[in-house]
């Protein structure tokens, strides 16, 4: 209201107090005024909790009921069922295709995001459930015909009827990924007793090699680029083995350094000394002290395969050899080599380096270069030493596994707000939150949830308290909070940096679960939650649940937008509150066909 309006309901002078309005009607007008009032600041408010356009303002709930309606979104065109939109193949031709480039992270600005709900393909099933899906999938679910057609004498995949089943062949193990890891476990009895737990398959195929490491007690981080592959990461990820999209090319991979015990390449064709190594020296900066890399296919045993590779024994030659040249100036030891399979072992100290000539190339990295940094940072040929010296990060120098998990590892003390102390209350506390989420959430535990995200993650408390359940966890460290993640893998477990403001580097309906605990209270004033919500449902499978904890006023508004996109939400009390005035949201995403297969 205007101030002469106030005047005039509230200015009077002594000489008409007599003739002035009845005290009721005076009450009753301030009443008015009050109601009024108290609505316009109810529904500003509710208005700015929905765009989340804080910029950090603390808005407080204040006993207000939001009555907060919001529109439904629209459904995407079927077309963009599989849409991946920072490795858009629709976008390529805006790139440099040198060191492909091209296919590494290209977000779309927000202008250009699309905010709509991607349909699953027509046909589509609730995908085959655990541990069945790792040999069989449904081909409407990923119908793509491609490695079916051009590996079918390696077999990959086969289809069969309305499946494509996997038999675990791959290019350069035919008879099968058992023989091949039996192969590989006898040139690195490590495999076998624990010491290696963490795994990076670099050009993945269909993850054969990482899902039937799950067996053997190695968790491994698959990755290949969308490409002519038709799908190789959704493939795996429909399978129920952990994979990421990714390429090695100009970008550090979106890991911490010393995260992997073991690197494998499987005729990956990735060229390791080119541009200084420096494909060959990412790997190295992911790769733990004394850890493995493994390499099978060109040009290891050319003399066999030299005919079926379309080269020359001599080209062949000539590059194995500027690979061991390579490894060793880069103090790497020939540990095994025998048959298709060829290993080297990183050094476990810093002797070797300290031993080199000033002129040796790869250099070691300037000091200002974090070896941790890993989100949008550029490869560099030189070696990526860590920045301090530890004890029990190296492969044998770490607790074996399933040790490991539970040890504070020393990297639990190298960041803000670390400590071992914190790490072990942090492990207490997510095995009582637990139970009451599969109090609230009974099919957590079951075979109907696999593949799992914590989108907000420290210490990885949330995947160790399931270690038990019959899931993998995805563990992400936002790029904007502290580097934990080094923690999280030395606990055996693995994961990746991502921006939530962007699209995270996956396939639509790849997850059965999404954790996300703290994340808009900590980063609301970057991106709006309607957009962190809408990549939540693209990721997420027709049917799968997100478990949501934050302040009651962002559970609110989550809440509201799931509802417009489809969920189905319930609110609830949390009994071990991590933050002030939190509360839970579990939501399930409802099975809907797009209205363009009709």
């Amino acid at each position: 209201m205007k101030e002469k309006d106030t005047d005039g309901f509230f200015s009077f002078s002594s000489e008409k107090k007599s003739r002035v309005v009845p005290p009721v009607l005076v009450l009753f007008s301030l009443c008015a005024i009050s109601f009024y009032m108290g609505g316009l600041f109810c529904s500003t408010k509710d208005q700015q909790l929905l765009d989340l356009e804080l910029h950090g303002t603390d808005i407080k709930g204040d006993g207000c009921q939001s009555q907060i309606k919001v529109a439904e979104f629209k459904e995407c065109n079927l077309t963009y069922q599989d849409l991946t939109p920072c490795m858009d193949p629709g976008r390529w031709r805006k790139y440099d295709k040198h060191r492909m480039a091209f296919r590494e992270r290209h977000c779309p600005p927000l202008s250009e995001r699309m905010e709509c709900l991607i349909p699953p393909p027509e046909g589509y099933r609730i995908p085959v459930r655990w541990p069945r899906s790792r040999d069989e999938c449904w081909y409407r679910n990923v119908p793509y015909d491609w490695i079916n057609s051009e590996k079918a004498n390696q077999r990959w995949m086969q289809k069969k009827g309305e499946k494509f089943i996997f038999p675990g062949g791959g290019t350069m193990f035919p008879n099968g990924v058992g023989e091949y890891l039996d192969q590989m476990e006898k040139l690195i009895p490590g495999m076998k007793d624990g010491s290696v737990r963490t795994a990076l398959d670099t050009g993945c195929g269909v993850a054969s090699w990482g899902g039937a490491l799950l067996d053997r007690g190695i968790l491994t981080m698959s990755l290949a680029p969308r490409d002519n592959h038709e799908a190789q990461v959704q493939f795996a990820l429909e399978r129920g083995i952990p994979a990421i999209l990714g390429v090695i090319a100009t970008q550090r991979l979106p890991f911490p350094a010393a995260a992997f015990d073991i690197a494998h390449c499987s005729r990956c064709l990735i060229p390791w000394t080119d541009h200084g190594g420096v494909n060959l020296l990412e790997v190295d900066r992911v790769l733990r002290p004394g850890g493995f890399w493994v390499l099978s296919g060109p040009p290891v045993n050319y003399q066999v395969h030299w005919k079926g590779w379309e080269s020359t024994e001599e080209k062949q030659r000539a590059d194995l050899e500027k690979i061991q040249d390579l490894l060793h100036r880069m103090c790497y030891k020939r540990y095994a080599m025998k048959g298709d399979i060829a290993v080297w072992q990183k050094p476990i100290d810093d002797t070797c380096y300290n031993e080199r000539s000033e002129e040796t190339e790869p250099p070691i990295c300037d000091d200002s270069i974090d070896p941790d940094a890993a989100w949008y940072v550029p490869m560099r040929p030189c070696i990526a030493k860590l920045t301090a010296s530890f004890s029990r990060i190296g492969v044998g120098q770490t607790p074996k596994w399933p040790e490991r998990l539970n040890d504070a590892p020393e990297r639990s003390n190298m960041f803000s707000g670390g400590s071992a102390g914190a790490f072990r209350q942090d492990a207490r506390l997510w095995g009582n939150i637990l139970r009451q989420y599969k109090a609230l959430l009974p099919d957590l535990g079951s075979s109907k949830i696999r593949n799992v995200m914590d989108m907000n993650t420290k210490y990885g408390g949330f995947a160790s308290a399931l270690i038990n359940d019959p899931v993998w966890v995805m563990n992400v460290v936002s790029s904007y909070a502290v580097n934990s993640l080094g923690t999280v893998y030395d606990r055996g477990l693995i994961g990746t940096i991502n921006d939530w403001c962007e699209p995270f580097s996956t396939y639509p309906r790849t997850y059965d679960l999404l954790h996300v605990e703290g994340l808009f209270n900590a980063e609301s004033h970057r991106c709006e939650m309607k957009i962190v919500l809408l990549e939540m449902d693209r990721i997420l499978r027709p049917e799968g649940y997100v478990i949501l904890r934050d302040a009651s006023y962002f559970v609110h508004n989550a809440q509201s937008l799931g509802k417009s996109m489809r969920w189905k939400c319930e609110k609830h009390d949390v009994e071990m509150p991590l933050t002030e005035n939190e509360q839970l949201l579990i939501c399930q995403k409802t099975f809907w066909r797009s209205s363009q297969e009709l």
